[in-house]
């Protein structure tokens, strides 16, 4: 039987740091509702917050990344951190500050800050690591940053997506998504559109940011179709970047959710391999699903297993939670900037 095979690299950096190249609103991690004026006079709510929602299709880890605020024209940045982890369509609840004593207390945040949010104009970003932005006082300056993973400028803020801020805001209305959250054109004008604030955390219903077809006419006719074999492989990141390291240290491992979607009856292998790192070889391994890292195959060596499937995927793709890491502590090297290439196969049966 012919096999079908996917391929999927990821570039691993460390020892640097090191930014990811996507533009804001890449990832499926969005602002899906912003609400400013938390316990002011006439306010329903009394805190600000902020409502995270995961539009793909595999669960996200947040752990290590930061909601930061700037004002309409700043470029300092307030941070708060983020913890655990966002499921397909599920939502996640910031609360923030206060500015007086109106309004009810907001369901049970996933996590909470300080910052508070201006009705009349600001900008928030979701930025997958904790290192504060500097951007935000020209349009376009923060999209350019590869660590936000989105950006909403509302009122008079100096930096947006698309062709122009988001609206301004009332002590009775919040910036909500189109879509019910799930509509992310990159532009938050078009974007976001003011509505009743309606806070959700990480207990709401799951969303479902999909389209469904439309009924046919009252004809009939032959309807005929032939189904091609798929099997693909995705990553919730482009680029695992480990930072600053020195010798003698090993770090962390970084999470990384592979996701396969295949329509093979007769199942389907997930292997992993890499290139050396530049300029100096280092210890890669891979772990999944919590066990001990292996150390990862420098081409052209055969593969190294990372899971396998006797049948077709679950209809949203088989989420396989790999860690990647180091097997020893990192050797006495050069210092530098050390890059390679690690590529996810899938061959199916």
């Amino acid at each position: 039987m012919k096999k079908l095979i996917a391929l999927l690299s990821l570039l691993v950096v460390s020892l640097t740091a090191a930014a990811a190249t996507h533009a804001s609103g890449a990832g499926s991690i969005v602002v899906a509702e912003l609400f400013a004026a938390g316990g002011n006079s006439g306010s329903p709510y009394a805190n600000d917050y902020v409502v995270l929602a995961n539009r793909g299709s595999g669960s996200v880890d947040v752990g290590g990344w930061t909601l930061q605020y700037a004002s309409a024209s700043g470029s300092t940045w307030q941070s708060t951190a983020l913890t655990g982890s966002i499921p397909a369509g599920g939502r996640y609840l910031v609360a923030l500050a206060s500015g007086g004593t109106s309004g009810a207390a907001l369901p049970a945040p996933d996590a909470t800050g300080t910052s508070n949010l201006a009705m009349t104009g600001g900008k928030v970003a979701v930025v997958d690591d904790a290192t504060a932005l500097s951007c935000g006082s020209t349009a376009g300056s923060c999209s350019a940053v590869g660590s936000v993973e989105d950006l909403i400028g509302w009122g008079n803020a100096t930096d947006y997506e698309g062709s122009g801020a988001a609206s301004a805001l009332s002590p009775t209305t919040a910036l909500v998504r189109a879509g019910s959250g799930c509509t992310d054109a990159d532009d938050n004008a078009a974007d976001f559109a003011t509505a009743s604030p309606d806070p959700q955390n990480s207990t709401a219903a799951a969303l479902a940011c999909s389209s469904s077809g439309s009924s046919g006419g009252s004809r009939s006719g032959a309807v005929d179709l032939d189904l091609q074999p798929i099997i693909t492989v995705g990553l919730d990141h482009d680029t695992l970047s480990f930072g600053a390291a020195l010798p003698g240290t090993t770090p962390a491992p970084l999470a990384e959710h592979v996701t396969v979607a295949s329509n093979d009856s007769n199942g389907y292998t997930l292997t992993v391999s890499r290139t050396a790192f530049a300029p100096h070889d280092l210890p890669l391994g891979i772990g999944v699903g919590g066990g001990p890292l292996a150390p990862v195959p420098v081409t052209p060596d055969p593969d190294l297993l990372v899971a396998t499937a006797s049948g077709p995927s679950a209809a949203g793709g088989d989420d396989w939670v790999t860690s990647v890491g180091f097997v020893s502590p990192l050797p006495a090297l050069p210092s530098g900037h050390y890059t390679a290439t690690i590529t996810f196969t899938v061959i199916g049966g």
